[in-house]
């Protein structure tokens, strides 16, 4: 029995952060994150460049099955992925396009729709955004019904807002695929805490929107698990980087002729941050193997992992600003991107009091 990464997980976790180090640098995605190009301010809605990379790495392709130009790798493959993508604070689509969509067309859409769709998921030629916030929990004026294959109402909060097709899901526990440039559409970016990943609002009036037949409040429950498991990698991610930032700056950092690392109350800083975000490595491979193996206690796991994961980050973030001093709070070190990061993932899907509730009805 297996309890860590097999050789070819550590092989595709080498290769991602090697391409991240190299084309995902702080400066790439400070510019990214204020909304300029190089040349002459103009707005860069999505970093296309990143994006094209990743996709040469097979990363949108990675949950698609080879016979539709996938890789047909599983949700801890995807797992090992996010945490990859965390730890740079990568401003490019992944939770929606690369794992909730091609799993929605998988268990809910027809034989024509999957031969449609994923292939072109898969080459990166198009992103699918996801806009299932609501069937995580309700919000005051939001909200979608289904008729007739039109679509009314409001979903906020939508993954991957920077799409060509967005996956919708309604009040009833439908599923529909609905184009960017569909008639009665009309599309807001939102501004959030997390200025890395394009957030934004869909509001419906008798839109036009392709059905998945199969679709269901089973399995928009299970594209929520795994939207869930990928954010708290890409918190797990993100924290680690934070963790690692703050040991490098205290070896360097000198007061009163020392290294900061070498004062006792630092050092149980940068210690407690370590045992507290280690053991959610393990926990999120557990739910990702869960999900995957169809688990009888998957939904449990992702609710628990995401929960703790969120409390975790948090004070990590917290803890590692703190060892910075007031160079933390700075934009030259940039560790707001992190911070803000963990932040936005600690209430999408789901907040960690929300995500108790719902596992705890489980047992009523």
């Amino acid at each position: 029995m297996e309890f860590g990464l097999s050789e070819e997980q550590r092989l595709l976790q080498a290769s991602l952060s090697g391409y991240l180090n190299e084309h995902a640098s702080l400066d790439r995605v400070r510019r990214f994150a204020d909304n300029t190009t190089d040349k002459a301010n103009k707005t860069e809605a999505r970093a296309r460049d990143i994006e094209q990379g990743l996709a040469e790495l097979g990363v949108p392709a990675l949950m698609i099955d080879e016979a539709h130009g996938g890789v047909g790798l599983g949700t801890l493959d995807a797992c090992v992925v996010a945490e990859a993508l965390g730890y740079s604070v990568t401003p490019a689509p992944f939770v929606a396009n690369a794992v909730i969509a091609p799993l929605a067309l998988r268990l809910a859409g027809s034989e024509a729709q999957r031969r449609e769709w994923l292939p072109k998921l898969a080459s990166g030629e198009l992103v699918i955004g996801a806009a299932l916030a609501e069937s995580a929990g309700a919000r005051v004026g939001a909200g979608v019904t289904a008729s007739r294959g039109k679509l009314t109402g409001k979903s906020l909060f939508v993954l991957d807002f920077e799409a060509d097709v967005y996956l919708v899901g309604d009040v009833a526990g439908g599923l529909t695929l609905v184009s960017k440039d569909a008639s009665g559409l009309t599309r807001r970016r939102l501004e959030t805490v997390d200025r890395t990943r394009p957030i934004g609002e869909l509001v419906f009036d008798k839109t036009n929107a392709e059905p998945l037949p199969g679709a269901s409040r089973t399995i928009v429950r299970t594209l929520l698990d795994h939207g869930r498991v990928m954010l708290a990698a890409d918190t797990l991610g993100a924290a680690q980087a934070m963790l690692d930032k703050a040991v490098a700056y205290a070896k360097e950092r000198e007061q009163f002729g020392r290294a900061i690392a070498s004062f006792q109350a630092v050092k149980h800083m940068c210690a407690e941050m370590a045992a507290q975000l280690e053991p959610t490595r393990a926990f999120a491979w557990y739910a990702a193997h869960a999900l995957d193996e169809t688990s009888q206690d998957a939904h449990l796991t992702a609710c628990h992992l995401k929960a703790h994961v969120s409390e975790v980050g948090g004070f990590v973030a917290k803890t590692a600003t703190e060892v910075h001093g007031g160079m933390g709070f700075t934009d030259l070190l940039g560790l707001h991107y992190w911070f803000k990061r963990i932040g936005f993932n600690r209430q999408m899907l789901g907040s960690p009091e929300r995500l108790r509730e719902e596992a705890a009805r489980q047992f009523q």
